[in-house]
């Protein structure tokens, strides 16, 4: 079993990922201002964060829409407590965009006042796990063990991120906290266009026509595995080294948990799924044929 301490920091009760924290900034994270129209991409890891990174900042910058824009989407939709390029956040003009990771407790108290505005994207945690694991092993390397193995850390929480079943069941019961839209990483793969319309109609964004095409086709999953600027392969060369194997962008398709999990292990997760979700109201797309 893998040395997870050597990879990740605890606190209050979350993994986070040691390597580009900033450990002070956490500590104090709770009295982060918050303006009143920030926007904020919350999602588990391996749930769509990068291919929502990107469809903010098209939503948002007329010069990515056009493709005269040489920002790379971490720098229009940086994440929170993870700061890769030191950025001054007090100095970034509105509205600010950012992506994060944390759970519902230990984002800044100044987004319980509802103005600012959070989208929740959400995967079924098979295929998150499945990913996850190709993510681990081939990108950043924090693990070397078997498959099984790692379905065993991913469902008792100890990976960056910590349990899937408490990050979403903590920010959909304490919603009522927040001006939040939930979403789910198979509707924008079955509908990305209808995706952008909802997601707009939350942001109060009105997009002409030509506008609506050009986010829709620069934000297809195949579009952006081939565009530096929202790949992340760059960040992958400065953090990982150039010999990585793996990109964060994989395969990005629904089901592809079927091509992972044995009859058991499918059946495992299947029973803590059913003792963990009990009453959840949320629905979840398990295959790629489902309405």
């Amino acid at each position: 079993m893998e040395d997870i301490e050597k990879f990740l920091f605890k606190f209050k009760g979350y993994y986070f990922n040691r390597l580009p924290l900033d450990i002070g900034f956490i500590e104090n994270l709770d009295n982060f201002e918050i303006r009143e129209n920030d926007v904020f991409i919350i999602t588990y890891p391996k749930s769509g964060t990068i291919w929502f990174q990107q469809l903010l900042s098209l939503i948002y910058s007329e010069d990515h829409r056009k493709g005269a824009g040489k920002l790379e989407t971490m720098d229009r939709v940086p994440f929170l407590e993870y700061n890769f390029r030191k950025m001054d956040f007090e100095e970034r003009p509105s509205p600010r965009l950012f992506s994060t990771h944390l759970p519902y407790y230990l984002v800044p108290s100044g987004l319980k006042n509802k103005k600012a505005k959070i989208i929740y994207v959400y995967r079924n945690p098979k295929d998150v796990m499945c990913s996850y694991f190709h993510f681990a092993k081939n990108v950043v390397s924090q693990f070397t063990g078997t498959f099984e193995e790692f379905v065993k850390q991913f469902l008792e929480g100890r990976v960056m991120g910590s349990l899937w079943f408490d990050h979403i069941k903590g920010w959909y019961e304490h919603r009522s906290l927040f001006n939040i839209q939930f979403m789910t990483y198979e509707e924008m793969k079955k509908d990305l266009r209808g995706s952008v319309s909802k997601i707009c109609k939350f942001l109060g964004k009105g997009l002409s026509e030509e506008d609506m095409d050009a986010v829709v086709r620069q934000a297809t999953f195949e579009n952006m595995k081939d565009d530096p600027l929202a790949n992340y392969d760059n960040i992958i060369a400065i953090g990982y080294g150039l010999n990585v194997k793996g990109h964060f962008l994989r395969k990005g398709t629904i089901g592809d948990w079927k091509n992972h999990l044995t009859v058991e292990q499918n059946e495992r997760f299947d029973q803590i799924f059913q003792r963990e979700m009990k009453d959840f109201p949320l629905e979840f797309i398990w295959d790629v044929n489902e309405d």
